[in-house]
This record gives structure tokens, sequence and C-alpha cells, in this order.
């Protein structure tokens, strides 16, 4: 990891020229000690990186210095592929591989070429961490440590090794044969089976997860667009997850048809609408029902009802 982050430092020297310690470290998501620890360690290495002082000082590379540091790795290669994908440049934690593999690509391209490529970059934005209204995008963190060898798995095609729990039973460890990784709305899953039978793993619930040195019992080809369809259909009509009855006004509703896996035809009420929808979890039916604030009322269950319930009083506490 230390490896490839010096490489990523004196590339972003070589195409940026001089940068501070703090803007390396948020380039590079370390803090800024860190930083300073790397670049003694460059110059130990013969690597000619200096420091300018004063207002607009910083560390620099001398003028005409460059080395062979392109070669990419296997993470590198994987995440430029997926960065094809929509949404796949930030997903399963490929970020910073992405990061990398695209300096070292840009460092690569004749110098002519290297500063409208750059020049081009900063003038596209694709998919910001908030919108207008500020709203952050719904993301799950996902450790590194969980999902490196389940990455691994789907992509070598080896068994793994889950301590997994669902929303309705307690963790224990179970061995399946990856199959893809899937994001959707924000979260992210493996597709999977286990001794034979269809299974999908939402990745926020894998506790650990360990590479085995077993091959994948799997078929070559995969149409994972086509497989994920047909759970998702398999989802809705096997009733799972938690069925909600709301009542709220029409722009109510369609906001919680975006985030519900299924719903029911809207009826008429007293001043509003009622509507019948169904989420994958309690987790994910509070979420929902609470960005609509006073604009929406859960009629049944009584559970989600009591825990909204707790929730506002906990909030009023605190402000009132």
């Amino acid at each position: 990891m230390r490896a490839d982050r010096l490489v990523s430092l004196v590339l972003l020297l070589r195409q940026r020229g001089r940068m501070t310690a703090d803007a390396l470290a948020a380039e590079l998501e370390v803090s800024t000690r860190t930083i300073l620890r790397d670049i003694d360690a460059l110059s130990l290495a013969g690597v000619p990186v200096f420091a300018e002082r004063g207002r607009h000082g910083g560390f620099a590379l001398l003028p005409g210095f460059r080395t062979e540091l392109t070669g990419l790795s296997h993470d590198e290669t994987l995440a430029l592929v997926a960065s094809g994908l929509p949404n796949g440049h930030d997903r399963f934690g490929l970020a910073p591989a992405l990061g990398s593999g695209m300096l070292k690509l840009l460092d690569a391209l004749p110098a002519s070429h290297r500063g409208g490529a750059a020049a081009i970059a900063r003038r596209i934005l694709v998919e910001p961490e908030a919108d207008l209204l500020a709203r952050p995008r719904p993301a799950e963190e996902i450790d590194a440590e969980v999902m490196t060898p389940i990455r691994l798995g789907v992509v070598q095609g080896c068994r793994l090794r889950l301590d997994y729990g669902s929303a309705d039973s307690s963790p224990r460890w179970r061995t399946v044969d990856p199959i893809g990784l899937v994001t959707s709305r924000g979260r992210g899953y493996l597709l999977a089976l286990s001794a034979g039978e269809d299974r999908t793993y939402r990745l926020s619930r894998v506790r650990a997860a360990q590479l085995l040195a077993e091959e994948a019992q799997r078929t070559e080809d995969v149409d994972l667009a086509a497989l994920w369809a047909e759970r998702s259909d398999r989802f809705r009509r096997s009733g799972a997850g938690l069925t909600v009855t709301v009542r709220t006004d029409e722009a109510g509703a369609a906001a919680l048809y975006e985030t519900a896996v299924d719903r029911s035809a809207l009826t008429a009420v007293d001043g509003g609408v009622e509507v019948v929808v169904r989420f994958q979890d309690a987790e994910h039916a509070e979420w929902a029902l609470w960005l609509l604030g006073d604009r929406a009322e859960v009629i049944a269950p009584d559970s989600l009802r009591h825990r909204l319930g707790e929730r506002a009083q906990a909030m009023a506490q605190r402000y009132c």
C-alpha cells in the first residue's frame, strides 16, 4: 500500500508541479504527517524532491525528472475497467486504485497530450458528493479488509468464507461460490451460490471475509444484469422485506416509490393518499420515512411507528 502511495505522490508532483503537504494529503487520503514521512522516504531513495518555503511554497520535483512508474497493478487495471460501468468508479473499494491508475495513464501520455487531458478533466465533474441542495449521495462504507478478499474471489474465481448476518439471523460463517458484484441505490451486493443455491449477500452485513484456495463452482459465462433482474423479481414476488402502509400526499408517495422495492396503487383518503410499500428491512423503511418528516404518517406496522416516534422524541428533547 505504501509503495503504491509513493508512486502516486511522485506522479502528482510530476503532473501538477508544486503542491503543499496538505493538498497532497487530501489527494491521497492520508494525514499530513504521513505525507512528510513519504517525502523523506523519497529523498532517501534518490528521488529529487525538494521543499520551497514561503506563502506559495510546497514540494516539487527537479525539472525534467522522469522515471518509469507506469506499470498498472491488478486493482488499478480492474478499477479502470470498472470505470466504464455506470457508477463503477467508486464502488467496491476501487476508488483509490482508479485514482492511481489514472495518474499512471496520464504520465504515460506524450507531453503534448498530457496537459490537454488534465485541462479537460478539470472541466468535467461526474456524480459529485452532493447535489445542488447539498444532499449527500447515499452510499455504504465497506471495510477494505472485507472488500478486498471478496473482490479477489469474484475476479479470480475462488471460493469465499463469509461471516455474515442477515436482518433476521445472527452472524455465522458460511462458504460460498462468488458470481459477481452489483451496486443498486448506493448499496453493494455479492451474488453467489451456497451449496448450489442462489444467494444474495448485502456487503455491509459481511463482518469478515476469507479468500480460499478452492476453485469456485460456477459457470464461465454470466449475464449479471439478467441474473440481478431475475433475483430482484423473485424478491418482489416472495413478499420478503417489510411491508408498510403510509398516509401522505402525492409528492410523498412519489418519493417513497423512488426508494421502495415494491408498491401498491394509491388510495385516495381525506387530505391525501394512502399507499402500501415494501422495503428491504426495518432500517431501510425508517430511513425512507424519516426523510419525509411530518408529510407522512405510518399506519402500519406498529413497530415502525414506535421506532419513528422514539426517534422524533429524542430529536425534540435535544432541540426543544
